[in-house]
């Protein structure tokens, strides 16, 4: 199955855009309930503005909200990216940390956005569970759950270390490319005949 998907998407790369861990964990919190497209537009104005920890730190809220507006929820992430800013500065000397604990002690930092910079940044294992993955894992039969922390440990125990994070970055680009939510093209999909839910589908038209 990693292989298949390796082959595939040759790139196991992130959709965000950033140049550095912090620029990395702003855009991963503007990325909820928001699309990667949405917020590579919104990041160079932002980036451009408080390009680091030290200048988000000492930001006016209404200006970040008004550079963020179009991501949605601008009130909850401005307050996020300049507290978190401002704790990466007062507690890790003005670098991300990298422990699990560090990360989602930080604000609207949690597992998922934690397991992203543990994975890209500090090249650790991880599985970052996000709506893509937890789909199609369980298109996939790899597990049975819609809960983000199960599908985690589940695949942590199902996924070479070594593999997990690009695994999960295949994932994401396989769902936007083949395995549609609304509109899968499992003629495509070169994950179709290990596949548990085109495998029932094909059963049932047998059966009928």
């Amino acid at each position: 199955m990693t292989r298949r998907l390796e082959a595939a998407y040759p790139e196991a790369i992130c959709s965000l855009e950033y140049t550095d861990p912090f620029q990395l964990l702003v855009a991963t919190r503007l990325s909820a309930q928001c699309t990667d497209a949405r917020v590579n537009q919104v990041t160079p104005a932002l980036f451009a503005r408080f390009p680091g920890a030290a200048e988000m730190a000492g930001a006016a809220a209404e200006e970040v909200e008004a550079l963020i507006h179009s991501c949605g929820f601008y009130h909850t992430k401005s307050r996020d990216l300049i507290g978190m800013a401002q704790m990466i500065l007062a507690r890790h000397g003005g670098q991300v940390p990298q422990s699990m604990e560090e990360l989602t002690a930080l604000p609207g930092v949690g597992r998922k956005t934690a397991n992203l910079i543990r994975g890209d940044v500090f090249r650790l294992p991880a599985v970052v569970a996000d709506t893509h993955l937890i789909r199609i894992a369980n298109l996939l039969g790899l597990v049975r759950t819609q809960d983000p922390a199960k599908v985690e440990r589940s695949l942590i125990e199902l996924l070479d270390p070594a593999r997990s994070n690009d695994f999960c970055h295949r994932c994401v680009l396989h769902g936007r490319a083949v395995c549609v939510a609304r509109r899968p093209r499992c003629g495509d999909c070169c994950l179709a005949e290990l596949c548990a839910s085109f495998a029932e589908r094909q059963e049932a038209k047998q059966v009928l």
